[in-house]
């Protein structure tokens, strides 16, 4: 167990990161993220609302959808990244990182006009990812929904809880993530895991999350994206509705696109032995400080060291470089993520 985000996370069960990660990518992995926030936006006007706080657009997307999204501040910094999902036009559903709930709920408050409400279902509320190629066949034995498409929900009813399917997940694997009241939490839990049993099904951890999301390029609130780093730098404009008449930090964004940011994200592969980690220096081959890592691990799929950074932006796809780990220069090469061929559909 280890503290993230205010909660008490477990790092690793009884089969350690690496097994956790191959049960993923191979069969199916089960994941407690119920430290993510869960808050539901209500009232007329409730969809106008949230379009004019998130940046991407929502018109995008019909009910039953959702869709990657995020919070920004006036700078354009990135308050938190979510996942919105949209019921109806009086219905707004989104989750928050577990360290921005609060954050992001007082700034909601603070902008909604009279007849919003927003409603904080942070600790009533649970969240379990299933995720892997054998996700669906465990979901499908408790008799719940699994044809939605990626990135749509179906609200059921397991026992005597409501639960939302939702088809999302940060594994790059294809999977499903539940949303239940908390008295249903154990039970669900303890169902899955009986019923993928035969399947490979594995508990996994924080690590695990950690390796898999870093081999797709996923990004992380706090290391990859943050309130000083925006998404026109982590390359995460692809989520901002540019063309909206407004949202939090366009003018900044709009500005920076414009401009040109002065620093960009890549991926990066290591071609010897080393594992680099966040905040370590990345240099050219000459020795000049070109920019930082921001996330690092040791991939398991590809036995070699990843990472993602942010470099100055004259840094271009196939360029070697190296990474300061620890005082001895880690040769990588400049790499568009994902690292590994994966698909979440």
């Amino acid at each position: 167990m280890g503290p993230f985000g205010g909660w008490d996370m477990p790092i690793e069960y009884s089969a350690g990161t690496v097994a956790e990660h191959t049960a993923v990518r191979n069969a199916v992995g089960i994941f407690d993220v119920s430290h993510m926030g869960k808050v539901r936006i209500l009232g007329k006007g409730a969809y106008e609302f949230a379009n004019k706080v998130f940046t991407n657009d929502l018109d995008r997307i019909k009910p039953g959808q959702a869709q990657y999204s995020m919070l920004c501040n006036e700078s354009g910094g990135v308050i938190d990244d979510l996942i919105v999902y949209l019921v109806s036009e009086e219905e707004v559903r989104f989750i928050p990182n577990a360290g921005n709930a609060s954050t992001v709920v007082a700034k909601l408050e603070k902008l909604a006009p009279a007849g919003i409400v927003i409603e904080n279902n942070h600790l009533k509320q649970g969240i379990i990812a299933l995720q892997g190629p054998n996700a669906g066949k465990v979901l499908a034995s408790l008799g719940l929904p699994i044809d939605h498409d990626y990135m749509a929900f179906a609200d059921a009813k397991w026992n005597e809880f409501e639960v939302s399917i939702c088809r999302t997940g940060y594994t790059g694997e294809p999977g499903y993530e539940l949303v239940i009241e908390n008295a249903g939490l154990v039970p669900i839990w303890n169902a899955l895991l009986a019923a993928g049993e035969s399947l490979g099904i594995l508990p996994c951890g924080l690590g695990a999350r950690d390796t898999l999301r870093t081999e797709m390029g996923y990004v992380l609130h706090g290391q990859d994206i943050s309130p000083e780093i925006s998404p026109v730098q982590a390359k995460t404009g692809w989520a901002v509705g540019w063309n909206k008449p407004e949202f939090e930090g366009k003018d900044a964004l709009t500005a920076e696109k414009a401009a040109g940011p002065k620093r960009v994200a890549w991926g990066l592969l290591a071609t010897g032995r080393g594992i680099p980690r966040s905040h370590m220096q990345v240099k050219t081959t000459s020795g000049e400080v070109i920019g930082e890592t921001t996330s690092g691990t040791f991939s398991p799929t590809l036995q070699k060291g990843i990472a993602l950074a942010l470099l100055s932006p004259e840094v271009a796809l196939g360029d070697t470089l190296v990474i300061d780990v620890r005082g001895r220069d880690l040769e990588v090469v400049v790499t568009k993520p994902p690292f590994v061929d994966s698909t979440t559909k």
